[in-house]
C-alpha cells in the first residue's frame, strides 16, 4: 500500500484524465463569473474561447519556438483603440485560452490548475482594456 502525504489513505491515480477542452470552458466560465462585477460589467461581448493550442497563424506571427510557448491570447480590438476601428464588419473581441500548454505549465510549477486559468483569463481581458501587468495583478487580488 501507497503512503500519500505521510497518511496511510490510498489514492486512486488510475482513473484521473487531464481535463478535457469542455472542462476548460467550464473553469473559464467559472473564472469569469468570479471576477470583479464593475470589470466584467466593462468587457462587453467579450467571447471566450478554448483550444488545444495556437493555430499555425498565431504561432507564425508571434515568432514563437513551440506551440507550448503561449498560453492565452486575446484577439480583436482593445477598448483603447475602439473608437478608432469602424463597426462594419469587424469580429467580436476573443480571449483564446490554450489547453495543452496551460497544462504543462500546471505540471510544472505549484500553482492551481484554476488559478492559473484565473490568471490567464485576467490577463488576456487585460489587454482588451489595455491595462498594465500591475492593474491586472490588483484585478486578481481584488476577486469577491
Amino acid at each position: 500500500m501507497m503512503k500519500l502525504f505521510g497518511s496511510s489513505a490510498k489514492f486512486d491515480w488510475k482513473d484521473l484524465k487531464a481535463p478535457e477542452l469542455d472542462d476548460f470552458e467550464t473553469m473559464a466560465a467559472e473564472a469569469y463569473a468570479a471576477l470583479p462585477a464593475d470589470f466584467r460589467a466593462m468587457t462587453g461581448e467579450i467571447e471566450i474561447r478554448v483550444a488545444d493550442f495556437p493555430d499555425e497563424e498565431v504561432v507564425k506571427d508571434m515568432e514563437l519556438e513551440s506551440d507550448f510557448d503561449i498560453l492565452g491570447l486575446f484577439h480583436g480590438t482593445g477598448l483603447a483603440h475602439d473608437a478608432a476601428i469602424p463597426e462594419t464588419g469587424r469580429l467580436p473581441n476573443r480571449v483564446w485560452l490554450y489547453r495543452r500548454p496551460i497544462l504543462d505549465y500546471w505540471a510544472e510549477h505549484e500553482e492551481t490548475l484554476g488559478d492559473i486559468v484565473s490568471h490567464v483569463l485576467v490577463h488576456e481581458i487585460g489587454h482588451h482594456f489595455g491595462l498594465s501587468d500591475d492593474d491586472m495583478y490588483g484585478i486578481e487580488d481584488n476577486e469577491p
